[in-house]
């Protein structure tokens, strides 16, 4: 980038900023969703708090369909921002 462009561009910084920002929020957000380590343990967890009575069998079956489901997606291509 020249200096001119530079100084032109240089109102907008914030915006880039807070682009980048947000990007990266959804990236780790997308992680975490689709992680399939992170669902199996959350699966484990459901498993765990049917078991102690926490939830009902039909709780923990939505639950689990809800796991399962992002499992077998993982997400849509690419995983970044889609423009």
């Amino acid at each position: 980038m020249g200096l001119f462009t530079g100084l032109a561009t240089l109102p907008l910084a914030p915006v880039r900023g807070v682009v980048w920002v947000a990007e990266r929020l959804h990236d780790e957000a997308h992680r975490q969703l689709y992680d399939p380590e992170v669902i199996k343990q959350r699966l484990e967890e459901v498993a765990e708090a049917r078991e102690r009575g926490e939830l009902t069998e039909e709780e923990a079956a939505r639950e689990e369909d809800e796991l399962v489901r992002r499992l077998m997606s993982q997400g849509p291509p690419g995983g970044g921002l889609e423009v």
